[in-house]
């Protein structure tokens, strides 16, 4: 089986990211993007879907938390999609509904090279910690965007919106590490055309 890893180092006027990152990895994580609930997310994204990442983002945070996130999202899509390679033996889809207290989500997904966002989370706070909750909707776009996933995350349920976040994060966490994982009846990739891009 190939290692599944990727490293990236993205620098603009806006943000200067580096992400080590392993999609079989054991959910060990060292991350700092100078936003401590990202932080937090992050954390446990890896954890939950046993990926190991080591992430340092120095951002414009003067300015806001915007470039930031986005540019994270970025830099995370970038990594998952050069860590998934050919996609050969690969499950493609995974969905998983996460409970938390309360809260209740559902992420599904399918690594099918074309990006899409359908976003149905609703907050009733502008921020969480240092985070503005409308940036949460931005960090899956630029994932989505940068990695090629069509990605669904629906509210089922939910009140207390750190527990929303949270389980976002996870539920699309385990989604992936089961659409990202191989299937020994899969010889090629799980698609008509013969390619997943």
């Amino acid at each position: 089986m190939d290692v599944r890893t990727a490293t990236i180092n993205r620098k603009t006027k806006e943000t200067d990211i580096f992400m080590e990152f392993n999609l079989d990895g054991s959910g060990y994580s060292q991350i700092e993007t100078g936003i401590g609930f990202f932080n937090h997310m992050l954390e446990n994204f890896a954890r939950h879907g046993l990926f190991d990442m080591k992430l340092t983002v120095k951002g414009d945070l003067d300015v806001d938390s915007h470039h930031t996130v986005e540019d994270t999202g970025i830099v995370l899509g970038q990594a998952i999609k050069e860590a998934l390679g050919d996609k050969k033996g690969i499950r493609r889809y995974g969905s998983f509904i996460l409970p938390m207290d309360e809260t209740l989500i559902c992420c599904a997904l399918d690594l099918s090279g074309r990006p899409y966002l359908a976003y149905d989370l609703k907050f009733t706070s502008d921020k969480l910690g240092l985070l503005d909750t409308e940036l949460i909707k931005e960090f899956f776009y630029a994932v989505s965007y940068s990695a090629g996933i069509n990605i669904h995350l629906r509210m089922l349920s939910g009140e207390n919106n750190h527990h929303i976040a949270e389980a976002a994060f996870k539920a699309f966490a385990k989604a992936l590490d089961e659409a990202s994982g191989y299937d020994g009846r899969i010889k090629d990739v799980m698609s008509t055309k013969g390619s997943i891009r």
